[in-house]
C-alpha cells in the first residue's frame, strides 16, 4: 500500500478532501511536524503511532519503509501542496516510485497571490525555511543562508519568499534596504493563512517593514508596478567606472575587457575569481554574464577597494565579494573557480599562476592580461613548468580624439592577453 503525503492547510479538516481525510483517519502511522500533527490530533485512530519529523528528516524515509514492510498504512502530513518546496521533493528523491502517492492542497503561494488578487504563474518562489541565516552583513556572499534572496531579487521583479520562524520578512526587509534593493519594491506580508485570525498587510514599505514584526507563519511577497530595463552586460564605457584620480585609473579598458571576458568562457552559473581588482570593472561585467554564478575579487590597494566597492555600489551588482589583501593570501578561503582573471599580481605572478591552475575546476580558463615583456616571461616559464596549454594575444587598439575640427586615432597600450588552462 502506498505511503499517502497529504497536504494540509491551518483550517484542518475543512481544508481536506473526503479522499485526504478517509486516509488519514485510517493511518497506522501518522508523520508530521509538530504544528500539522497538533491540528488533526483528534482525527487519527487511538492506536495509530505518531511520529514527529521535526529535526529528523532525514529519517522520514526509513520510518515509511519499515511500516510498509509491515504492512501498515502510513500518512505523511505536509503544508500545502508537498511539491511546492515541501517535503515531498525530499522524499522522491529517497522513496521507489509507486510506493508512495500525493495528495496536494492549495499551497500558501497560491492563497497569498489569491488574498491581494495577484497572478503567480510567474512569480519566483524562493524558500527560507532553513536554519537561522542570522542578520544579512552587506557585500556578504553565498556563504549566508539568505543570499538566494538576494539573487532572486535581483533577478525578478515579482517574488514569493516562503519564510521561518528565524528567517522572517523584517530580516529580509532590512537586507533589501542594506543593499540598495527596496527602491520601487511593493511588499506585504500574509500572515496565518487559512486560520480565524489570518491577516494580510499591505501597507508598509520595505523600510518601514524592516523595523516591523509579523506573526508566525507567514508569506512575504514583493513586486515592482513598473519593470526594471534589463542592465547592459559588459562593453561599458570607462568613464561608467569610477577611476583612482589623479593618477591614471587602474581599469581594464573596454577592448580588453571584451576580449578577456570572451576568453573566460563564462557561463551563467561560473565561480569567478578576479585577483588585482583595480577599479572592478572587468569582474562586475562578469559578475553579469554569470547571474547564477559568483564573482571573488581581491586588491591589495585601500584606495582601489574603495573604489570598486563604490562601482559595485553604483552598478547594482550583488553577486560579486570584494576584500583588501594581497594574493596568495586570502584565496584558500575561496570556492574553487572555474574561471580567474589576474589583472594585477603584485610581484606574486608566478605563484598566482601555480596555485590558480591548481584550483581551476575541469575546463576552467585563466586569463592574464600583461603589459610588460619582463612579465610575460615570468608568465610564459610558469605556463610551461606546469604543463599548461596556453595561448597568446596582443591587443593594439586606437581610439578616436579630436583634433581643432577633425579627429584622429590615438593610440591605448598594448596589452598581451594569456589563456591557459590544464589538458584533461
Amino acid at each position: 500500500m502506498p505511503c499517502h503525503i497529504i497536504g494540509v492547510l491551518d483550517n484542518g479538516i475543512a481544508g481536506l478532501t473526503p479522499e485526504a481525510l478517509a486516509h488519514l483517519r485510517g493511518a497506522d502511522l501518522v508523520i508530521g511536524g509538530k504544528r500539522t500533527l497538533a491540528l488533526f490530533a483528534d482525527q487519527l485512530r487511538a492506536e495509530a503511532q505518531i511520529r514527529d519529523l521535526t529535526g529528523q528528516l532525514r529519517e522520514v524515509p526509513d520510518w515509511i519503509r519499515e511500516a510498509q514492510g509491515q504492512g501498515r498504512r502510513v500518512v505523511v502530513l505536509a503544508t500545502g501542496d508537498p511539491l511546492c518546496h515541501g517535503i515531498a521533493g525530499t522524499l522522491q528523491a529517497r522513496l521507489t516510485p509507486g510506493t508512495y502517492e500525493v495528495i496536494p492542497n492549495l499551497s500558501t503561494v497560491q492563497l497569498a497571490c489569491a488574498r491581494l488578487g495577484l497572478a503567480w504563474q510567474d512569480m519566483k518562489i524562493v524558500s527560507v525555511h532553513r536554519g537561522d541565516a542570522g542578520e544579512w552583513q552587506a557585500g556578504a556572499g553565498p556563504e549566508h543562508g539568505l543570499y538566494p534572496v538576494l539573487r532572486a531579487v535581483d533577478r525578478n521583479d515579482r517574488l514569493v519568499i516562503l519564510t521561518s520562524p528565524e528567517n522572517t520578512p523584517d530580516r529580509i526587509a532590512r537586507l533589501l534596504v542594506a543593499e540598495g534593493l527596496d527602491a520601487g519594491l511593493r511588499l506585504a506580508v500574509a500572515e496565518r493563512l487559512a486560520r480565524d485570525d489570518e491577516r494580510i498587510i499591505s501597507d508598509c514599505t520595505v523600510g518601514e517593514a524592516a523595523g516591523r514584526r509579523f506573526a508566525d507563519p507567514n508569506v512575504l511577497l514583493l513586486w515592482r508596478e513598473v519593470p526594471r530595463q534589463p542592465p547592459v552586460l559588459f562593453g561599458l564605457a570607462d568613464e561608467t567606472y569610477r577611476q583612482r584620480r589623479p593618477e591614471r585609473g587602474l581599469i581594464t579598458k573596454r577592448e580588453v575587457r571584451a576580449v578577456a571576458l570572451a576568453r573566460l568562457a563564462l557561463r551563467a552559473d561560473s565561480m569567478v575569481w578576479d585577483i588585482g581588482t583595480g577599479s572592478g570593472a572587468l569582474g562586475l561585467e562578469a559578475a553579469r554574464l554569470c547571474p547564477e554564478g559568483h564573482v571573488h575579487a581581491i586588491e591589495q590597494n585601500a584606495a582601489d577597494v574603495e573604489i570598486a566597492a563604490h562601482n559595485r555600489r553604483r552598478s547594482g551588482v550583488h553577486n560579486y565579494s570584494l576584500i583588501q589583501g594581497q594574493a596568495p593570501v586570502g584565496l584558500d578561503a575561496w570556492p574553487d573557480p572555474d574561471a580567474v582573471f589576474i589583472g594585477g599580481s603584485g610581484g606574486q605572478l608566478a605563484e598566482l599562476i601555480r596555485l590558480c591552475l591548481e584550483r581551476l575546476a575541469p575546463q576552467g580558463r585563466l586569463v592574464v592580461n600583461l603589459v610588460t615583456l619582463e612579465n610575460l616571461g615570468v608568465a610564459i616559464k610558469r605556463l610551461k613548468a606546469a604543463g599548461a596549454v596556453w595561448d597568446i594575444t596582443q591587443i593594439q587598439t586606437s581610439r578616436g580624439r579630436p583634433i581643432l575640427d577633425k579627429h584622429r586615432l590615438a593610440a591605448e597600450n598594448p596589452v598581451w592577453i594569456l589563456c591557459a588552462w590544464m589538458d584533461e
